[in-house]
């Protein structure tokens, strides 16, 4: 598990060190969510659509047919 400290700046701006933000996925521009749990504060990133389909768990297989046909038919759901 890697762990730094880091001093809290002026605004209460905090910066997440290069290896630390790689190791998760985060640069500039990122979306990350805040949250407390007891007296922690918990920041973790929040992915994307093309990151997740470059970088995340592989949750299903699909046929590059069967891709092309579900979204040929996406598509036309939205074209008037």
């Amino acid at each position: 598990m890697l762990e730094v400290k880091v001093r809290v700046g002026k605004k209460r701006v905090l910066v997440i060190p290069k290896n630390i933000a790689e190791e998760v996925g985060i640069r500039e521009g990122s979306i990350v969510k805040l949250s407390v749990q007891g007296k922690n504060v918990v920041i973790e990133p929040e992915y994307d659509a093309i990151w997740l389909s470059l970088r995340g768990e592989k949750v299903a297989k699909i046929s590059l047919k069967d891709l092309e046909e579900t979204s040929l038919e996406e598509q036309s759901k939205h074209i008037t």
